[in-house]
Protein backbone atom coordinates (compact mmCIF):
# COMPACT_ATOMS: atom_id res chain seq x y z
CA UNK A 1 0.00 0.00 0.00
CA UNK A 2 1.05 3.59 -0.52
CA UNK A 3 0.81 6.84 1.51
CA UNK A 4 0.09 9.68 0.19
CA UNK A 5 0.58 13.22 1.93
CA UNK A 6 -2.29 15.57 1.01
CA UNK A 7 -1.75 18.91 0.05
CA UNK A 8 -5.14 20.79 0.43
CA UNK A 9 -5.84 23.99 -1.02
CA UNK A 10 -7.75 26.89 0.02
CA UNK A 11 -6.68 30.34 -0.51
CA UNK A 12 -3.43 30.00 -1.89
CA UNK A 13 -2.25 27.92 1.38
CA UNK A 14 -1.91 24.47 2.12
CA UNK A 15 -4.56 23.84 4.57
CA UNK A 16 -6.00 20.83 6.94
CA UNK A 17 -9.66 21.05 8.20
CA UNK A 18 -11.31 19.42 10.87
CA UNK A 19 -14.15 17.28 9.90
CA UNK A 20 -14.56 18.67 6.54
CA UNK A 21 -15.70 22.00 8.35
CA UNK A 22 -13.99 25.27 6.95
CA UNK A 23 -14.99 26.55 10.58
CA UNK A 24 -12.38 24.30 11.61
CA UNK A 25 -9.21 25.04 10.33
CA UNK A 26 -6.46 23.45 12.45
CA UNK A 27 -3.14 23.90 10.13
CA UNK A 28 -1.98 26.60 7.63
CA UNK A 29 0.88 27.13 5.51
CA UNK A 30 1.32 29.98 3.69
CA UNK A 31 3.61 28.22 0.58
CA UNK A 32 2.20 24.55 -0.76
CA UNK A 33 5.10 24.32 -3.00
CA UNK A 34 7.44 24.41 -0.13
CA UNK A 35 5.48 21.71 1.53
CA UNK A 36 4.89 19.59 -1.34
CA UNK A 37 9.48 19.78 -2.28
CA UNK A 38 9.12 19.15 1.97
CA UNK A 39 7.16 15.82 1.37
CA UNK A 40 9.28 14.45 -1.75
CA UNK A 41 12.49 15.06 0.60
CA UNK A 42 10.81 12.91 3.42
CA UNK A 43 10.88 9.99 0.38
CA UNK A 44 7.05 10.47 -0.50
CA UNK A 45 6.78 10.43 -4.48
CA UNK A 46 2.83 10.68 -4.73
CA UNK A 47 1.15 14.02 -3.61
CA UNK A 48 -2.68 14.14 -3.40
CA UNK A 49 -3.53 17.71 -4.31
CA UNK A 50 -7.20 19.48 -3.71
CA UNK A 51 -8.18 22.72 -4.45
CA UNK A 52 -11.02 23.38 -1.52
CA UNK A 53 -11.93 26.78 -2.99
CA UNK A 54 -13.31 24.91 -6.48
CA UNK A 55 -14.43 22.12 -4.91
CA UNK A 56 -16.98 24.81 -3.12
CA UNK A 57 -17.79 27.55 -5.82
CA UNK A 58 -15.04 30.01 -3.71
CA UNK A 59 -12.27 30.38 -6.45
CA UNK A 60 -9.71 28.45 -7.36
CA UNK A 61 -5.88 27.57 -7.08
CA UNK A 62 -4.92 26.88 -10.29
CA UNK A 63 -1.24 28.63 -10.28
CA UNK A 64 -0.45 26.87 -7.21
CA UNK A 65 -1.62 23.39 -8.77
CA UNK A 66 0.40 24.39 -11.92
CA UNK A 67 3.65 25.12 -9.48
CA UNK A 68 2.82 21.93 -8.03
CA UNK A 69 2.78 20.01 -11.24
CA UNK A 70 5.55 21.20 -12.67
CA UNK A 71 8.06 20.09 -9.99
CA UNK A 72 10.51 17.12 -11.76
CA UNK A 73 9.67 13.20 -11.25
CA UNK A 74 6.50 13.35 -9.10
CA UNK A 75 3.37 11.29 -9.50
CA UNK A 76 0.64 13.97 -8.27
CA UNK A 77 -3.09 13.44 -7.98
CA UNK A 78 -5.23 16.93 -8.21
CA UNK A 79 -8.83 17.04 -7.43
CA UNK A 80 -11.33 19.76 -6.65
CA UNK A 81 -13.93 21.37 -8.93
CA UNK A 82 -13.46 19.12 -11.47
CA UNK A 83 -16.34 18.98 -13.37
CA UNK A 84 -16.23 19.63 -16.66
CA UNK A 85 -14.03 16.86 -19.07
CA UNK A 86 -11.78 19.75 -20.60
CA UNK A 87 -10.56 20.66 -17.02
CA UNK A 88 -10.05 17.13 -16.16
CA UNK A 89 -8.03 16.74 -19.90
CA UNK A 90 -6.53 19.90 -18.87
CA UNK A 91 -4.87 18.50 -16.11
CA UNK A 92 -3.78 15.47 -17.23
CA UNK A 93 -1.76 17.53 -20.27
CA UNK A 94 -0.05 19.72 -17.86
CA UNK A 95 1.16 16.64 -16.09
CA UNK A 96 -1.33 15.38 -13.28
CA UNK A 97 -1.05 11.80 -13.14
CA UNK A 98 -4.54 10.95 -11.98
CA UNK A 99 -7.44 13.72 -11.38
CA UNK A 100 -10.44 13.11 -8.78
CA UNK A 101 -14.05 14.10 -9.85
CA UNK A 102 -16.59 13.87 -7.13
CA UNK A 103 -19.27 16.25 -7.08
CA UNK A 104 -20.28 15.43 -10.61
CA UNK A 105 -19.39 12.01 -10.38
CA UNK A 106 -22.34 11.90 -7.41
CA UNK A 107 -24.99 13.93 -8.61
CA UNK A 108 -24.28 13.05 -13.13
CA UNK A 109 -23.42 8.93 -12.84
CA UNK A 110 -22.97 9.37 -17.06
CA UNK A 111 -20.52 12.04 -16.17
CA UNK A 112 -18.24 9.28 -14.65
CA UNK A 113 -18.40 7.03 -18.10
CA UNK A 114 -18.07 9.87 -20.58
CA UNK A 115 -14.81 11.23 -18.29
CA UNK A 116 -13.10 7.87 -17.94
CA UNK A 117 -13.46 7.52 -21.59
CA UNK A 118 -11.78 10.85 -22.54
CA UNK A 119 -9.08 10.03 -20.27
CA UNK A 120 -8.20 6.31 -19.69
CA UNK A 121 -6.83 5.08 -16.59
CA UNK A 122 -6.52 8.50 -15.13
CA UNK A 123 -9.98 9.07 -13.01
CA UNK A 124 -10.23 8.05 -9.43
CA UNK A 125 -14.03 9.04 -8.40
CA UNK A 126 -13.98 10.45 -5.23
CA UNK A 127 -16.73 9.40 -2.70
CA UNK A 128 -17.26 11.57 0.70
CA UNK A 129 -19.22 9.73 3.66
CA UNK A 130 -20.53 10.28 6.65
CA UNK A 131 -21.76 7.09 8.00
CA UNK A 132 -22.53 5.58 4.67
CA UNK A 133 -24.55 8.43 2.50
CA UNK A 134 -22.18 10.23 0.37
CA UNK A 135 -21.69 13.97 0.12
CA UNK A 136 -21.09 16.49 -1.87
CA UNK A 137 -19.50 20.07 -2.81
CA UNK A 138 -16.68 19.76 -0.36
CA UNK A 139 -18.67 17.82 2.30
CA UNK A 140 -21.67 20.09 3.06
CA UNK A 141 -24.58 18.38 1.01
CA UNK A 142 -25.93 15.02 2.10
CA UNK A 143 -26.79 13.62 -1.84
CA UNK A 144 -29.01 10.96 -0.12
CA UNK A 145 -27.24 8.40 -1.84
CA UNK A 146 -25.40 5.05 -0.10
CA UNK A 147 -21.94 4.40 -0.85
CA UNK A 148 -22.65 0.65 -1.66
CA UNK A 149 -25.44 1.89 -4.62
CA UNK A 150 -22.65 4.12 -6.08
CA UNK A 151 -19.48 1.93 -6.48
CA UNK A 152 -21.66 -0.47 -8.33
CA UNK A 153 -22.07 1.89 -10.92
CA UNK A 154 -18.42 2.06 -11.77
CA UNK A 155 -18.36 -1.76 -12.81
CA UNK A 156 -17.22 -1.80 -16.24
CA UNK A 157 -15.61 1.58 -16.22
CA UNK A 158 -11.63 2.30 -17.01
CA UNK A 159 -10.53 3.83 -14.26
CA UNK A 160 -8.17 4.46 -11.58
CA UNK A 161 -9.79 4.04 -8.66
CA UNK A 162 -12.28 5.08 -6.10
CA UNK A 163 -11.16 7.84 -3.24
CA UNK A 164 -13.04 6.92 0.05
CA UNK A 165 -12.87 9.34 2.34
CA UNK A 166 -14.52 9.33 5.74
CA UNK A 167 -15.64 12.91 6.55
CA UNK A 168 -17.08 11.87 9.84
CA UNK A 169 -13.31 11.25 11.27
CA UNK A 170 -11.49 13.08 8.73
CA UNK A 171 -8.68 15.31 10.62
CA UNK A 172 -9.42 13.73 13.72
CA UNK A 173 -6.28 11.66 14.23
CA UNK A 174 -8.69 9.36 15.74
CA UNK A 175 -8.13 6.04 13.94
CA UNK A 176 -9.52 4.53 10.57
CA UNK A 177 -13.12 3.70 10.45
CA UNK A 178 -12.33 0.07 9.65
CA UNK A 179 -15.78 -1.62 9.06
CA UNK A 180 -16.18 0.84 6.26
CA UNK A 181 -12.82 0.41 4.56
CA UNK A 182 -13.77 -3.53 4.79
CA UNK A 183 -17.35 -2.96 2.94
CA UNK A 184 -16.16 -0.65 0.45
CA UNK A 185 -12.95 -2.80 -0.71
CA UNK A 186 -15.08 -6.11 -0.28
CA UNK A 187 -18.10 -4.20 -3.12
CA UNK A 188 -15.74 -1.91 -5.36
CA UNK A 189 -15.04 -3.11 -9.00
CA UNK A 190 -12.12 -0.82 -9.06
CA UNK A 191 -8.76 0.01 -6.21
CA UNK A 192 -10.00 1.81 -3.38
CA UNK A 193 -7.84 4.66 -1.91
CA UNK A 194 -8.63 5.30 1.87
CA UNK A 195 -8.93 8.99 3.65
CA UNK A 196 -9.82 9.79 6.61
CA UNK A 197 -8.86 9.10 10.66
CA UNK A 198 -5.39 8.06 9.96
CA UNK A 199 -3.45 8.89 13.31
CA UNK A 200 -0.51 6.29 13.58
CA UNK A 201 0.84 3.56 11.70
CA UNK A 202 -1.14 1.25 12.84
CA UNK A 203 -3.59 2.61 11.39
CA UNK A 204 -2.17 2.69 8.00
CA UNK A 205 -1.01 -1.12 8.52
CA UNK A 206 -5.04 -1.92 9.53
CA UNK A 207 -6.09 -0.13 6.10
CA UNK A 208 -3.38 -2.45 4.16
CA UNK A 209 -4.79 -5.42 5.83
CA UNK A 210 -8.29 -4.73 4.70
CA UNK A 211 -6.72 -4.31 1.23
CA UNK A 212 -6.94 -0.40 0.37
CA UNK A 213 -4.34 0.45 -2.54
CA UNK A 214 -3.17 3.36 -1.42
CA UNK A 215 -4.19 5.72 1.76
CA UNK A 216 -3.82 9.56 1.52
CA UNK A 217 -2.60 11.14 4.85
CA UNK A 218 -3.01 14.59 6.06
CA UNK A 219 -3.16 16.10 10.05
CA UNK A 220 -1.15 13.04 11.19
CA UNK A 221 1.76 14.24 8.97
CA UNK A 222 1.41 17.92 9.72
CA UNK A 223 0.94 17.57 12.89
CA UNK A 224 4.35 15.19 13.73
CA UNK A 225 1.76 12.12 14.80
CA UNK A 226 3.29 10.51 12.15
CA UNK A 227 7.20 10.31 11.36
CA UNK A 228 6.67 11.18 7.59
CA UNK A 229 10.18 9.74 6.72
CA UNK A 230 9.61 6.19 8.13
CA UNK A 231 6.06 6.09 6.61
CA UNK A 232 7.60 7.28 3.37
CA UNK A 233 9.87 4.24 3.47
CA UNK A 234 7.15 1.50 4.81
CA UNK A 235 4.30 2.84 2.42
CA UNK A 236 6.08 3.40 -0.57
CA UNK A 237 4.26 0.19 -2.56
Amino acid sequence: MIAIPAVDLRQGACVQLVGGSYDAERIRIPDPVAQANAFYADGFRHLHVVDLDAATGRGDNAAVIDAILKLPERIVTVGGGIRTIERARELVDRGAARVVVGTRAVEDPAFVAEVASAVPGKVVVSLDVRGREVTTRGWAHGSGKMIDTLLETLRGLDLAGVLVTAVHVEGTLGGVDAALYEEVVAASPVDVIASGGVGSADDLRTLARLGCRAAVVGMALYTGALDAPAIAKEFSA
